[in-house]
């Protein structure tokens, strides 16, 4: 899940919490090319205003026209955009078609309970699934089943997993620093830079990220990560890429990395087998050097390679294979 869908369920329980109906959309399976993958959401409100994405935008300018004209006050309703078999006359610019869910959400308990729960999911609880009956009746969380598409569906229900939206975490705040936070917002990353240095914070600003005034180990060590995190540290200090790392291993994130040469990261590993505790399991965790070997030289390329490489460890491609 990206940090966007993170934002469209806020925003859901937000609305809802005013005492507002909302109308949440999901992306079931796409066709062609087509901008968002399955699993994608909106959210919008009896205002118009809406928040997330479907596609580049032609798909939710009609859907939003349709909604103000009082479509979709049923509770569910399956929409198709693009192909022979569309609900509209909107074609995709892509030239792809997409398949998406319109539930209509009152602001009841049960479905401020159920946003509720969606919401601290992606904030890092255990991955869910999400079952909704097509005829409307209810819906329900289960157990997720890892070894499906992200989204499933029938006649009569659609089953989505949800896990915990993407995180970024940037132990120390260097040269790289703002290109990677940058890269990694419009890749769909919620972003955290962890410093404890007031000069180099003072120096730093990227709007949208989060910034956190301690050791990038403290901030780890107290459960900063969950499975979807990646941890990259960007400084050349020790001092902090050292410690975050040491940290870092002890969690569930996808992807750790840290900058330095291969002789310094040599010289990193062995440090951190002597004196960090870590066992050799734990330091082959460490991808060291950092990123995508591009060449890369200026900071801007520095942090498109390490982008890169966490994008392909996420999508599960090897490096050979690129």
């Amino acid at each position: 899940m990206h940090h966007l869908d993170l934002q469209v369920i806020e925003h859901a329980l937000k609305w809802a919490n005013q005492g507002l109906t909302v109308w949440l959309c999901t992306v079931l399976k796409t066709f062609g090319s087509s901008p968002r993958e399955p699993g994608a959401m909106l959210v919008t409100c009896q205002s118009g205003e809406y928040v997330g994405s479907l596609s580049g935008g032609c798909v939710e300018e009609d859907f939003i026209a349709r909604l103000k004209k009082g479509e979709f006050d049923e509770p569910v309703k399956r929409v198709r955009y693009g192909g022979e078999d569309s609900s509209t006359d909107i074609r995709l610019p892509c030239g792809g078609s997409l398949e998406v869910l319109v539930e209509r959400l009152a602001p009841t308990t049960d479905n401020l309970t159920h946003l509720e729960v969606m919401h601290a999911t992606l904030l890092g609880l255990q991955p869910l699934t999400r079952c909704i009956k097509l005829d409307g009746s209810g819906k329900r969380f289960n157990p997720p089943n890892n070894s499906e598409p992200a989204v499933t569906f029938d006649t009569a229900s659609v089953n989505i997993r949800i896990g915990p939206a993407l995180r970024l975490i940037i132990a120390g705040i260097s040269s790289i620093t703002s290109p990677c936070a940058l890269f990694a917002q419009s890749l769909g990353f919620e972003v955290i830079v962890c410093d404890p240095r007031d000069e180099a914070r003072n120096n730093f600003n990227v709007p949208g990220v989060e910034i956190q005034a301690v050791l990038p180990s403290v901030f780890i060590s107290s459960g900063g990560c969950h499975a979807n995190t990646a941890v990259v540290a960007l400084t050349h200090d020790p001092r902090i890429d050292d410690l975050a790392m040491i940290e870092a291993v002890r969690t569930k994130a996808f992807y750790i990395g840290v900058m330095g040469s291969e002789q310094t990261s040599q010289q990193r590993a062995e440090r951190l087998l002597r004196s960090g505790g870590l066992t050799e399991t734990q330091v082959a965790r460490i991808v060291m050097p950092i990123g995508l070997n591009l060449g890369s030289k200026t900071p801007a390329e520095i942090a498109l390679a390490v982008m890169a490489d966490i994008v392909r460890l996420y999508r599960g491609k090897e490096r050979h294979a690129l």
